[in-house]
């Protein structure tokens, strides 16, 4: 996720990290050499003079903004439903740690904080790197340890395994009588409100936007930059290659976009902020234990905060 100081109107004229430029320059110049062909050719296609005019490319205009507005209204809500669950799994693992803390009697206390927090921790990194689809090996190590990390490396679903051991811990102290079946009710909840969200999330990591809605505007978008010089040589002339590049900037550079946020969960420049928000989860448990933090997530020197 791009994380950058707000800047007045004119130094927003001239941001590159965090914008889509730097990845669309070779289609633009692509198109800029199109549109430099068009003048050359003096409207001349395939050696006859096809007369072309605006109208066209007007209406088709008008009806791939509505596309691409439905598709990028479409990718952010599956980008902001996202940032919810993540939110929500903040919730409830505070609400967890607390109770645990709190209604956890003392003599039981080491079992809550070391099984709860730790476990939960280990939870919110099993499921980051699900999402990602990376190793987990390294986070698991520091808070469930290397026999629990090995069990846990034969799992398919691991955060849902972390979440069955933590709800074995409540049900250790519900038969103990270290807690009451009130309390492990409200335990209980939290766990399933933990779970949906995992449901939530592999939801949005398993369904992609459907594949021909992603071909139809590539194409339509590429196919009308391509096709636009040549209709607007005749009334603008040697302005042709910056204005049709300049409207191709607008349209490619916001399917760019809805790319980007359509898979929220990867490590594209606009994507979820996973590693800083797993972070602010496990800074939030320990202060809670009144443990050490780690350190917190800071962006990069190009203003990435992954």
């Amino acid at each position: 996720m791009i994380v950058r100081p707000p800047h007045n109107w004119f130094r927003m004229l001239f941001v590159w990290n965090g914008s889509v430029l730097q990845s669309i320059i070779p289609q633009l110049a692509v198109l800029a050499l199109v549109g430099v062909l068009a003048v050359i050719a003096h409207g001349y296609r395939f050696g006859a003079n096809i007369p072309l005019n605006t109208t066209p490319f007007t209406l088709c205009g008008v009806a791939l903004t509505i596309f691409l507005a439905f598709r990028n209204n479409a990718s952010y809500d599956r980008f902001w439903e996202a940032r919810r669950l993540w939110g929500n799994i903040l919730i409830s693992a505070r609400n967890l740690t607390s109770q645990a803390l709190c209604y956890v009697p003392d003599d039981a206390r080491e079992i809550g904080r070391t099984e709860f927090v730790r476990g939960l921790i280990g939870f919110v990194y099993a499921l980051k790197h699900q999402l990602r689809k990376t190793d987990p090996t390294p986070d698991l190590l520091r808070y469930i340890g290397a026999e629990g990390a090995r069990v846990l490396r034969a799992k398919h679903y691991r955060p849902t395994a972390l979440l069955n051991e933590v709800r074995h811990t409540v049900s250790r102290l519900q038969r103990r009588g270290a807690i009451s079946d009130t309390q492990g009710w409200m335990f209980d909840n939290q766990l399933n409100e933990l779970g949906t969200m995992v449901g939530g999330c592999e939801r949005i990591a398993s369904t992609p936007i459907p594949y021909p809605y992603g071909v139809l505007l590539h194409r339509t978008v590429y196919a009308y930059c391509l096709l636009l010089p040549f209709g607007l040589v005749d009334s603008i002339g040697t302005a042709t290659p910056l204005i049709s590049v300049f409207v191709s900037y607008t349209l490619i550079a916001l399917e760019a976009i809805a790319s980007e946020v359509s898979e929220p969960f990867g490590l594209a420049p606009n994507n979820l902020a996973l590693d800083a928000m797993t972070r602010n989860i496990e800074r939030s448990l320990l202060e809670l234990c009144d443990e050490a933090l780690p350190a917190e997530a800071k962006p990069d020197r190009r203003y990435r905060l992954t």
